[in-house]
């Protein structure tokens, strides 16, 4: 039976790429993920990014998020031994998406509405079928979004909103990695050894004993720390420095 989307997926403003919400952390990107694997019935879900420059023998996928379970290690890398040298020449070339049939004959990924805007990967390589949605936003944004499963149906409407919505998630996690960068920039020693302290269960006459400095500049650097992480108080701050690898 063919999965029939929700009738308010076939309107034009659904599939547009608009400013969500600000996400803190790629676990934020997560049930955007679930919430897309769940529309398609997929089993699993992993978002890859293209790392290296020039020719297409000297860049590698790197897998960003998935979802693969105990198996990830093995299944990834099964993944990548299949089909990486084919997704990493398709994404200079195309943006369609590539989908393949698992080994299985009645493991397969179909779109009988929308076959003429998808290109198929060489079958029977994986014990799973699969799509793969491109997404191109220049050097540093360019991977995929990859949904696998026993058996796939898609129709058009599916495949655009969910290519819609992988070109939003990359941007997102391009978004992240720039905040990080800004922030790592951003933070002083200083900053970044008040938070370590207060990380650590340090209150700030703790710190500022430690730190040779005063009570009053020991929270001034928490509170410009705190700012400059885009946090609303000092809790959130060293989450996230934690998050960011800013301190442990």
């Amino acid at each position: 039976m063919r999965y029939q989307p929700d009738r308010t997926m076939g309107m034009p403003t659904e599939s547009r790429l608009t400013r969500s919400g600000r996400i803190s952390g790629r676990s934020d990107l997560f049930p955007k993920l679930v919430s897309m694997q769940k529309l398609i019935d997929a089993q699993h879900f992993a978002v890859y990014r293209l790392h290296g420059s020039g020719l297409p023998h000297k860049q590698r996928l790197v897998c960003e998020l998935d979802n693969w379970g105990s198996a990830n290690s093995v299944v990834g890398k099964s993944f990548i031994e299949a089909y990486g040298e084919a997704l990493i020449e398709h994404v200079d070339k195309s943006l369609l998406p590539l989908m393949w049939n698992g080994r299985d004959s009645d493991s397969t990924a179909e779109t009988p509405d929308f076959a003429a805007f998808t290109q198929r990967l060489k079958p029977h390589l994986l014990p799973f079928a699969g799509v793969a949605f491109p997404v191109r936003l220049g050097a540093v944004g360019n991977g995929y979004t990859v949904f696998t499963a026993k058996f796939m149906d898609l129709s058009s409407d599916m495949i655009v909103e969910l290519h819609g919505r992988s070109c939003q998630l990359m941007m997102e996690l391009l978004s992240l990695d720039e905040r990080r960068s800004q922030a790592a920039e951003a933070l002083s020693e200083r900053e970044i050894a008040c938070l370590q302290l207060a990380g650590d269960g340090r209150i700030s006459e703790e710190i500022a004993e430690k730190l040779g400095l005063s009570v009053h500049t020991v929270n001034a650097y928490l509170g410009s720390a705190t700012i400059k992480l885009d946090s609303v108080n000092r809790i959130q701050a060293i989450a996230k420095a934690i998050r960011f690898g800013y301190i442990s």
